[in-house]
């Protein structure tokens, strides 16, 4: 698999070399019901978190520090706390700064996959390497339970209707991508009584069009989230989904459901120290 230094892609490297997100995309462009994107929350360790949002030039700065800190951190992401194509000028702004700054570092990001066909190119330009998009459903009926809204400005979709648009888009998202060489991961969210049945399917579609490697991750309950009611599955049912999706597509499991400010090695809580870094690089965009 290329790049074997990035943890998350390969979990021989997850205890070798550490990872960092820099938090600069606040806004999102899909409602999912398991996300409720209270992004200043410090005391939770989930996606759609962190500490604080900073500007590209902030963000490049706290990079800087935490090098200093961490010097095994081999791969710089972005990962919200919203979605990076929602927040498009910031994203690539702090991935041109970073890979400038660092050029021998691993980029990669996370996103829904709405809006990354379009951006491409200035991805493979900039030598992103590394790309995970999260696809919960290739069946419209089944997306419509999973997403309240889609918006593509200046339209806001919802049931089956916006679950097509994002169907559609991220499917230009991974060829496009694939055509790039760039390394595509599918994180698909396991939510029992909606789309347990069809992880499989989601990985026959993605490896068709050009996904490498899925993601299967059980649901995690957020409070004031539309699924905070569905009991997540048991490990017993992951490794049953893993499995038949394994026949399509090589699975990861080791997922540490990262925050967006995550830095460090996979697994791990941000440090103290960390922590002081993010909320002096906020501190210093006002």
């Amino acid at each position: 698999m290329p790049f074997p230094n990035h943890p998350c892609f390969n979990p021989a490297a997850r205890h070798r070399v550490g990872r960092i997100h820099l938090p600069v995309a606040a806004e999102c462009n899909v409602q999912c019901n398991f996300c409720n994107r209270d992004y200043a929350c410090v005391n939770e360790s989930r996606p759609g978190v962190t500490g604080a949002v900073l500007t590209p030039e902030a963000a490049a700065d706290y990079l800087d520090a935490v090098l200093v800190k961490i010097p095994t951190i081999a791969v710089v992401g972005v990962a919200g706390p919203g979605d990076p194509f929602a927040s498009p000028a910031e994203t690539l702004a702090t991935l041109r700064l970073v890979r400038e700054r660092h050029p021998e570092k691993i980029l990669c990001l996370a996103s829904n996959g709405l809006a990354v066909a379009e951006h491409a190119a200035a991805l493979a330009d900039l030598n992103v390497s590394h790309v995970t998009l999260t696809v919960n459903a290739v069946d419209p009926e089944i997306g419509a339970q999973i997403y309240a809204w889609i918006r593509v400005p200046p339209h806001l979709y919802r049931g089956a209707a916006g679950a097509a648009v994002l169907l559609e888009r991220q499917t230009a998202a991974l060829t496009a991508l694939a055509e790039r060489g760039i390394t595509v991961k599918v994180n698909t969210v396991v939510i029992p009584g909606v789309n347990e049945q069809h992880a499989a399917a989601v990985a026959a579609y993605a490896a068709k069009h050009g996904a490498q490697i899925q993601n299967c991750i059980p649901l995690m309950r957020v409070n004031g989230s539309a699924f905070v009611g569905i009991e997540p599955p048991t490990n017993a049912a992951m490794q049953e989904t893993r499995r038949q999706a394994g026949e399509f597509l090589p699975q990861m499991s080791h997922c540490g459901r990262c925050r967006a400010d995550a830095a460090g090695m996979l697994g791990e809580n941000n440090s103290p120290v960390v922590g002081e870094l993010l909320t002096a690089a906020a501190k210093k965009k006002d």
